[in-house]
């Protein structure tokens, strides 16, 4: 070899060169037809059963007693928040499912961005695991510093670290209604007890 890519050969694998896909990037028919598809599937399949479901529960959730009605609007804020938190969750569960069908087209740049962004993310077995090579010593000595002359010049220049004590209350001033003392109980011959 001469240090040359043999483009000849039938065996050799030339990598493509990863899709840039950005705010101006124009899907395919293709895509677009997977972009309805998708959007389709995930209303009918996933949105409509969750929104009515999550409704039903409400409702029924409602008149056990365990939710509240409004006073003026009855079930309907309750009603509608679940109907909309059920699309929503319909329509995110339906996200890997609609990235799998991209992966699957041929001739898609959007498909190919996210196969090559898939092999990205992850990394070689014990890629993330390894040691650093230079470890830093937090138990008091910097990891920077080599020499005992700096360790001692730092402690002189550096000012000390000195906690501020805990305070039961953002301003002292303002009674909180929390009392730190112990109330003192007294009993006299009697049985009977009050406060001191």
């Amino acid at each position: 070899m001469n240090g040359r890519a043999d483009f000849g050969e039938p065996n050799a694998e030339v990598p493509r060169p990863i899709p840039h896909i950005g705010a101006d990037y124009i899907p395919t028919e293709e895509e677009r037809r997977v972009f309805a598809e998708c959007s389709d599937e995930s209303f009918w399949f996933r949105s409509v059963p969750l929104a009515a479901t999550s409704m039903l529960i409400t409702q029924g959730l409602i008149s056990k007693g365990i939710l509240s009605s409004h006073p003026k609007y009855g079930s309907i804020p309750k009603l509608i928040f679940a109907c909309i938190m059920g699309y929503f969750a319909g329509k995110l569960s339906y996200v890997k499912t609609c990235q799998e069908k991209f992966k699957n087209l041929e001739n898609s740049p959007l498909g190919e961005a996210l196969r090559s962004g898939q092999t990205r993310r992850s990394s070689p077995t014990g890629y993330y695991s390894q040691k650093p090579k230079y470890d830093s010593n937090v138990s008091g000595h910097s990891s920077f510093v080599t020499s005992p002359e700096a360790d001692n010049i730092e402690k002189e220049v550096l000012p000390r670290y000195e906690p501020i004590p805990f305070s039961a209350s953002m301003n002292e001033s303002t009674p909180t209604g929390i009392t730190d003392h112990i109330a003192q109980v007294k009993v006299n011959k009697y049985g009977d007890t009050w406060d001191e």
